[in-house]
Formats: structure tokens, sequence, C-alpha cells
């Protein structure tokens, strides 16, 4: 058996690292995006800023600026540059900083990435992998504090993930870039500055996309979570079980494909589910649940499904407007002793 280092690692780090290795391991891998390299091709600003989020530091100057590739501001042309690369053999990464600018690309991502494959009748491939930035919470204003990825589950031939740990988010960036389809990753920024007592192999290795995860086992409710809430939904749990009741934790990671039996069994295992989104509500996927569980386990419901979600306004950017928007431990736990009493 090989054995492998285990570390605690930011998510950033897991993320770095996970890109690093997939360059490594397969030249057809590339990675583009506004300031992923620093500077274009000027040498002195070489590496300044890996971008917004530091998740590709370092990388250009390991493997050059063939394959780490600054682009001009303009999503709609590097997105598309994106879609043509996977179509002709590459594995291409492309950051879409946040998500709220998807507005500019979306026709190269809706009518060409995810339906190439079905138009072509299977003889055209879009490994395409599509990381971007999502969360409320880090006083960035409306335009930069969206999480919209019901958005894209809307769409069949794409793929979407929502990693909530360096562990998790590692394997599915490996996952993600193997994959033979566009697969679109939502990194939630508050986790990027969150510590977590996760253990990461320092081996390369995937987290299957399509699979929830249980990450915390229990019998008098289930808590539902999406990358960050997940971690809402484990505080709201220890809080939860100071006052003597057990909650059962879905971590979902995956939201097209979604685990839907994953649910389910442990709606039917606990009776009762709180579902927690920070996306819009409108069209959510809390609302997709929702509706999963009233029609697939209505039989085995004590309560009807239960939502925690930001009001259907913008983000605000004051920041005491701003904690309450965002789904928070309190929230959730006043949701779960509704369904509960």
């Amino acid at each position: 058996m090989v054995q492998t280092e285990l570390r605690k690692l930011s998510y950033i780090q897991a993320v770095n690292e996970a890109l690093r290795q997939e360059l490594e391991r397969d030249p057809t891998v590339i990675v583009m995006g506004e300031d992923i390299a620093g500077g274009g091709e000027r040498d002195d600003f070489q590496d300044a800023w890996g971008g917004p989020m530091r998740l590709t530091k370092g990388l250009v100057n390991d493997f050059g600026r063939k394959r780490i590739r600054d682009t001009p501001i303009s999503e709609a042309g590097f997105m598309g540059a994106g879609v043509g690369a996977a179509a002709s053999g590459l594995r291409p990464v492309v950051d879409l900083m946040y998500v709220g600018f998807y507005g500019v690309c979306a026709d190269q991502i809706t009518n060409n990435a995810a339906k190439i494959h079905y138009m072509f009748g299977g003889k055209v491939k879009i490994p395409l992998t599509i990381m971007t930035g999502i969360g409320a919470g880090t006083n960035s204003a409306a335009q930069h504090s969206e999480t919209l990825y019901s958005i894209f589950t809307h769409f069949p031939g794409l793929k979407c993930v929502v990693p909530s740990n360096p562990y998790n988010v590692k394997g599915l960036f490996a996952s993600a870039i193997r994959d033979d389809d566009p697969v679109i990753i939502f990194n939630n920024r508050q986790l990027m500055g969150t510590s977590f007592d996760v253990n990461v192999p320092e081996a390369s290795y995937e987290v299957p996309i399509g699979k929830a995860e249980i990450a915390r086992e229990g019998t008098d409710v289930t808590l539902l979570g999406i990358g960050y809430t997940t971690l809402v939904c484990q505080q709201a749990a220890d809080e939860l079980a100071s006052q003597g009741y057990s909650a059962e934790v879905v971590d979902l990671l995956s939201l097209s494909p979604m685990d839907e039996e994953t649910i389910l069994s442990s709606v039917r295992k606990t009776r009762k589910i709180v579902i927690v989104d920070e996306d819009y509500p409108r069209c959510s996927m809390a609302t997709d649940i929702s509706a999963l569980v009233a029609e697939q386990a209505f039989d085995y419901l004590d309560a009807p499904p239960k939502r925690v979600t930001p009001p259907h306004t913008l983000v605000p950017y004051s920041r005491p407007l701003e904690a309450l928007y965002v789904p928070d431990k309190d929230k959730v736990v006043q949701a779960a002793l509704e369904v509960l009493e």
C-alpha cells in the first residue's frame, strides 16, 4: 500500500496544489484568466498576482506563459477561447473571477460548452473546467458577492460542484480537470479565510462528481449545506447537540448531477430537513431540493421541508446589513427547532 503524507492545508493551498499536480500529470492542461500569471508579458510583474484569490500563485514560474495564460479583460473572449481549446484537444481551466460576471460570457457557457458534445452527436468532447468565486460576507458589494450556481444547474450538459473544505476541493479539482464534460467549480470566498482541521493527502486523488457526503451522522433532523453553508450547518449541529438534539449534516458537494438518494435516505431516517442555501431564494437549489423531498419522501416527513436562504434582494455593501443577509448558525438552529418542536 502506497503511503502518502497528510497535511493541514488552507483552501487556497489545496486548489493551488491540485492545479500544479494536474499540470504536471497532463501536458494538455492549461490555465487561463485575468491576472492569473501577473503582468502578462512583462517580466517585472511576472507572478505578481496569482489571481484575485491567489489560487494560481507560483504556477507561471514553473509551467511558463504558454500554459499559464493571462487574458484581456474580456470574459466572452477568454471563455470562448477555453471552449475552443477544449474542443480541439486541450484541457483548459478557465478562471471566471466572480460568478456575477457570467452574464458577459453566458453564451459561451450555456450555448457552446454545454451543447457542443450533444449537437455533434458525441464526436466532440469539451473537457473544460471553469472555476469561479461565489459568496457574500467579504464586503465586496452586489456584483462581486453573488452565489449563482442554480442558474448553471438549469442547463443539461454542465456539471456543477461546490467544495466545502481543502480535502474535497483538491479532489474535485482533479476530477473536474480529468472529466470529458464541462465542469464548473464554485469556490466560496469565505472558505478561503477559514481554518480547517482537515487532513489533505500529498498525492493526487479524486473526489467523485455526483456524490454527496454525510459530514456528520445524526437522527433527529437533516441539515443540508452547500459549500460554505455546510460549515454553518456543522456549527448549528453543535448548538443543537448542546440542546439535546442529534442533527445529521449532508454536504451536497455536487449540484448537477445531484445525489438525490443520499438526500432522501437521510430524510427517511430523520424525518425532517432544513436546507441552507446562500443563493437567491427564487428558483434556487433550496427550492429544488425542497420539492424533491416533498415529492419523493412525503410519507416520511414529520414536518414540511424548511429553507434557510438570504432574502430575495441584492447583497448589501453595508457590513451590518451583509451580516444579516448571509445564512448563519442562529438562523439554522431556529429553523431546526421549528421542525423539531
